[in-house]
C-alpha cells in the first residue's frame, strides 16, 4: 500500500510546482522533500518526475496517483465535516480568502456575526485575488475564498470546487468632476494590473466603446482608484460595494447593457462544504451581503 504522506507530497509538487514551494509551505528542506518523493518512486515502481529545465514535471502515472490522491483526500475532508457535525458547537480555525472590496465591505459583518453566533470558532482572514486565491485553496491553503467574476470573462471551472453566489456588484463609470459624459476616452485612467480578469474586462470595454484607454495609474487597491478620481486624475469603473450604502463622492454613469455587474460568490472544496464552519461562514457573508444591498436601496 503506498503511504499517504508521500502522496500528499506529491500531490503538492503538482499544485506548486516545485520542491522549493513543496518545502515552504510544509516546512521541510527541500532535499527531504526530494528523497521522500525518491521512497515513493521506489514503491511505485516508476518514474514519477521527469526533468524539465531546472524544474521537474510529473510523469502521467505520477498524475494517476494524484488524482487517486485527490479523492481520498476529498473523503477524508467529508469525514472530518461529518465528525465535525456531530459536536454540539462550532470550534477550531477557518482560513478565509477575499479580495480587496469584499474584505472591505462583506468580511467584517460577517465576522460580527460569526463571533456573536460561534466564539469559539477562530476565523483566520487573508487578503488575496481571486487568481492567487483559488489555486491556494485548491492547495488547501485556504478553506473558503469569496471570489469575483467580471461579465463576459468566466473564470476556469475545476470539478473539485464547489461555488454558491453571493451578490451582483453592480459597476459603474466615475468620472472626475466637471469630466462630462462625453469625455471618458480623453481622460486618463487608473485599472487593475495587466493579465488580471478585471484589467481585461475593462480593457475591452472600452474598446467596444470605439476607443483605447490611456492607463496611466494600475493597481488592485480600489481605495486608491477612488482616491485618483476624487482628486480628479483618472477615470476609473468602480463597484457600487465600494460605497458600501454611502453616498458616493464621484460622479457614476451607467455602462452599457451586458456589462453592468459582476458576481461574487464563494468557493469551497467539495469534500468540505457540509462542514458546520464552512457552511456557518458562507451564511455570515450571505446575510453581510444582504444587508449591504438593501443599506444600497437598489441604486
Amino acid at each position: 500500500m503506498f503511504d499517504l504522506h508521500r502522496l500528499r507530497l506529491l500531490r503538492e509538487l503538482k499544485h506548486r510546482g516545485t520542491l522549493a514551494a513543496v518545502a515552504t509551505a510544509l516546512s521541510y528542506s527541500p532535499s527531504s522533500v526530494s528523497q521522500q518523493l525518491s521512497v515513493l518512486e521506489k514503491e511505485v515502481g516508476v518514474p514519477l518526475l521527469e526533468p524539465v529545465g531546472r524544474r521537474v514535471r510529473l510523469t502521467e502515472q505520477a498524475e494517476i496517483l494524484v488524482a487517486h490522491t485527490e479523492a481520498v483526500l476529498e473523503r477524508l475532508e467529508q469525514a472530518q465535516a461529518e465528525v465535525a457535525g456531530s459536536l454540539t458547537g462550532i470550534t477550531g480555525t477557518l482560513r478565509l480568502a477575499a479580495f480587496q472590496t469584499a474584505a472591505l465591505t462583506l468580511v467584517p459583518p460577517a465576522l460580527t456575526l460569526l463571533r456573536a453566533a460561534h466564539p469559539a470558532l477562530r476565523v483566520h482572514v487573508t487578503e488575496a485575488e481571486p487568481e492567487s486565491a483559488l489555486p491556494a485553496l485548491r492547495a488547501r491553503d485556504f478553506d473558503l475564498v469569496v471570489a469575483e467574476e467580471y461579465p463576459g470573462h468566466p473564470h476556469p471551472r475545476h470539478p473539485e470546487l464547489e461555488e454558491v453566489d453571493l451578490i451582483r456588484d453592480t459597476l459603474r463609470l466615475a468620472l472626475p468632476v466637471g469630466a462630462g459624459e462625453g469625455a471618458p476616452g480623453d481622460q486618463p485612467w487608473v485599472m487593475e494590473p495587466e493579465g488580471t480578469p478585471a484589467r481585461r474586462w475593462a480593457t475591452a470595454l472600452c474598446r467596444d466603446a470605439g476607443w483605447e484607454p490611456d492607463v496611466r495609474y494600475e493597481s488592485t487597491d480600489m481605495l486608491l482608484h477612488l482616491r485618483l478620481v476624487e482628486q480628479g486624475h483618472a477615470a476609473a469603473l468602480l463597484p457600487d460595494l465600494l460605497w458600501c450604502g454611502r453616498k458616493p463622492t464621484v460622479p457614476l454613469l451607467e455602462l452599457p447593457g451586458g456589462h453592468r455587474s459582476r458576481r461574487l460568490f464563494t468557493v469551497v472544496r467539495g469534500g468540505s462544504s457540509r462542514h458546520p464552519a464552512v457552511r456557518a461562514c458562507r451564511e455570515a457573508l450571505a446575510r453581510a451581503a444582504e444587508d449591504l444591498d438593501r443599506a444600497a436601496g437598489g441604486r
